[in-house]
């Protein structure tokens, strides 16, 4: 995943790079929306019914009502767990379409009219879609930081040192979390089904604690978490491992020679028996280390994208229950001689 501008809150400063795109989209909305907005009656009537279906992907729960309140998410990771929560009393759809990278994400025209006719909008926060602010100063719509509430954890190298590390998701603690978050911003939207928010919400925080429960009971003391980029510190915490990456978060340069030989000392060091690497990277530098510590490269890992139907993470909790097995597959004590 390419990364934008983190910063301490989602209304801070500019990143140390100038951010790709963000021009560009700015320009896009101030030229493109009127006129999208002016054509989007045309559009509609001259498609099907079932036009208005976003070409990104919903990621539903049920079959929620046609003429229910819409929620908009930036990416489809946080589309499925809102979805989730939300049941089928609320549409929720997703800017990005699943695989797609969130951080270099350009909007396009029809985009900008899913903003503008939303509901509600939900974004991650923690510094992850800076691209998504200028689209939020005009915004009527609530917005929500799904992770308002989360205790960060800052970078510790690089670039982006000191900066919080965006992917907090990949918690089970945090996550639980974005679902209070989801539930209690449902409820405002829709205060009748509050209860069933809650309990769709607390229903998958039990589904999380199980997932994070059984997978520390399988997880040695000494266990460490190597990948390529350090999207895991945050389940790194929940399990009580130890973590190490090629580089801190995804970037223009990765996979340096100091940093594969920087990854191959910690592998060799703590005798790790496998690494890891992320569906949207290229693997090859964590392939090097590999082949050059003799561990195991396993994998790869989902982070920032759900699966299209039919793939093997189509959700939230399928994604971190794929990771998590994963994982202890190849680092827990069965696994080991």
């Amino acid at each position: 995943m390419t990364f934008l501008g983190m910063a301490k809150s989602v209304a801070g400063p500019p990143g140390p790079r100038p951010l790709p795109g963000s021009l560009r989209a700015g320009a896009l909305r101030a030229v493109v929306l009127p006129l999208a907005l002016a054509g989007l009656a045309a559009l509609t009537s001259c498609s099907a019914p079932d036009a208005t279906v976003p070409s990104h992907g919903s990621a539903t729960a049920g079959a929620p009502a046609a003429d229910g309140p819409v929620v908009l998410t930036t990416f489809s990771v946080l589309a499925s767990l809102v979805q989730t929560v939300a049941g089928d009393r609320v549409e929720v759809i997703s800017l990005t379409k699943p695989g797609v990278e969130i951080h270099g994400y350009e909007p396009t025209p029809s985009d900008l009219v899913r903003l503008e006719e939303a509901d509600m909008v939900l974004d991650n926060g923690l510094g992850l879609e800076r691209w998504f602010e200028q689209f939020t100063e005009t915004l009527e719509a609530e917005r929500v930081i799904l992770s308002a509430g989360v205790e960060p954890i800052d970078i510790a190298q690089g670039e982006y040192s000191g900066r919080p590390n965006p992917h907090a998701w990949m918690a089970p603690s945090a996550a639980a979390v974005y679902a209070d978050n989801a539930a209690e911003a449902l409820a405002r939207l829709s205060p009748r089904d509050a209860d069933y928010f809650r309990a769709n919400a607390d229903r998958l925080k039990g589904e999380l604690d199980a997932l994070v429960a059984d997978a520390a009971a399988r997880l040695p003391d000494d266990a460490a978490l190597v990948t390529c980029e350090g999207a895991f510190s945050y389940l790194a915490r929940d399990l009580g491992l130890r973590e190490h990456s090629l580089w801190p978060v995804n970037s223009d340069v990765e996979g340096t020679p100091r940093q594969i030989e920087a990854q191959i000392d910690f592998v060799r060091t703590h005798d790790v028996p496998a690494v890891f690497c992320e569906t949207t990277v290229d693997d090859g530098a964590q392939r090097h280390v590999a082949e050059a510590t003799g561990a195991e490269l396993a994998g790869p890992l989902y982070v920032d994208s759900i699966s299209p139907p039919g793939g093997p993470v189509p959700d939230f909790v399928s994604l971190l229950r794929h990771d998590l097995e994963l994982i202890t597959d190849a680092l827990g004590t069965e696994a080991r001689p």
